[in-house]
């Protein structure tokens, strides 16, 4: 069986007994990484960039509640009924959850989302699975916290083209979300910030459930196939992944230039620059979690890759790394790929047994049942 699992990820050439080319055996890797010790795991392959503070892979930790907007099932229920209210939109036609949908990995499946009057924007709607566990928000980190997240979309003009006056307006309206906000926060005055703060609350539960991967690494050895283990180990070691991809949330939470700019070109996205103005922003992204991969695409900011092997090929390629133009030379926005992002050389086998591991993040998610909104 175990030759079996090997063969199907390209890596017949070894047993569990064999000496892998740094030296490991499956059956030592197997030990090591399912010992519930971080500590005795095989060293990664940094880059000395990424050392300082770096974090590795493990279980998430338990969801925290900032003290500013403390946790309560009232709150979460009101976040809830908002999170689903097309009337908090111009058109009373665009919800939040028509672009995070709970049986589409809390997105929307599109490579762009519909917002107003069917227009389409630019940007893959994100996952809102684990977003508590991120420093900021959006592909180009513009807002702070999830409580500052909520006007964005409702403000764009391409999405629920509305104002958090109209918004506060038409909820206040709604009799019975009176005494849904008096339950949430001890009197029925209806504020943005307050409805910002709800959705923010609800938002903060929607979390993986715990996966195979981190099953395996708390003790469970049998979770994992040995494709799926060579995959973590490769994952950590030769295919470079964990320098961007690293702490339990699989990000290190930062933004990086991945060549896919599209400078000059249709497509074009600067990324963090449009938000920072910095030049050094241009084409900076935020690492997504890996976590739920298998249940979140297509990928990347603009959407334009539908499955994880077009990903793995770009990242083995070392991505785009685009040269300058005579036009460009002194052209001080033009994108430059992160360093971090080279050829790593991984055989057809090691590339399906890598994606084979990715696929042991996602976790059993429960579909959100829409509310019945209040009248």
């Amino acid at each position: 069986m175990l030759c079996v699992a090997l063969c199907l990820a390209g890596l017949c050439a070894f047993t569990p007994e064999d000496r892998l080319p740094d030296g490991y055996t499956l059956s030592t890797l197997r030990k090591l990484y399912s010992s519930g010790d971080v500590t005795r795991w095989p060293k990664p392959q940094l880059d000395s960039s990424v050392v300082p503070g770096f974090e590795d892979l493990g279980v998430l930790p338990t969801v925290t509640y900032p003290e500013n907007n403390p946790y309560s099932k009232a709150k979460q229920d009101l976040g809830k009924t908002l999170f689903f209210d097309p009337r908090l939109s111009r058109s009373g036609q665009v919800a939040c959850a028509s672009c995070h949908d709970s049986e589409l990995g809390w997105g929307d499946g599109r490579r762009a989302s519909f917002g107003h009057d069917r227009q389409i924007g630019t940007r893959n709607a994100m996952t809102l699975l684990n977003v508590a566990y991120y420093d900021s928000l959006f592909w180009d980190g513009r807002a702070p916290s999830l409580e500052e997240q909520a006007h964005f979309p409702l403000e764009d003009p391409l999405e629920m083209a509305s104002t958090r006056q109209l918004a506060v307006n038409r909820i206040k309206r709604i009799k019975g979300y009176k005494t849904l906000f008096k339950e949430a926060f001890g009197d029925n005055s209806i504020t943005f910030e307050r409805v910002a703060m709800a959705i923010a609350t609800f938002e903060r539960g929607v979390s993986s459930n715990r996966s195979r991967f981190d099953k395996f690494i708390q003790g469970d050895s049998a979770r994992l196939t040995d494709a799926e283990l060579m995959g973590l180990h490769l994952f950590r070691t030769k295919g470079g992944c964990v320098n961007c991809h690293n702490t339990p949330l699989f990000s290190d939470n930062r933004f990086h230039n991945t060549g896919l700019t599209y400078y000059g070109r249709k497509f074009e996205d600067l990324g963090k620059y449009k938000h920072t103005g910095r030049a050094e922003d241009v084409g900076r992204f935020r690492t997504p979690s890996l976590r739920e991969l298998s249940e979140t695409g297509p990928y990347m900011h603009n959407g334009l890759f539908p499955d994880l092997i077009t990903i793995m090929n770009l990242y083995n390629s070392g991505m785009p790394h685009p040269e300058r133009k005579e036009s460009q030379l002194n052209d001080p926005l033009f994108p430059v790929t992160s360093p971090l992002l080279h050829p790593l050389k991984l055989t057809a086998g090691e590339s399906r047994a890598i994606i084979a591991f990715l696929r042991t993040l996602s976790s059993s998610q429960q579909r959100e049942t829409p509310p019945v909104l209040p009248k």
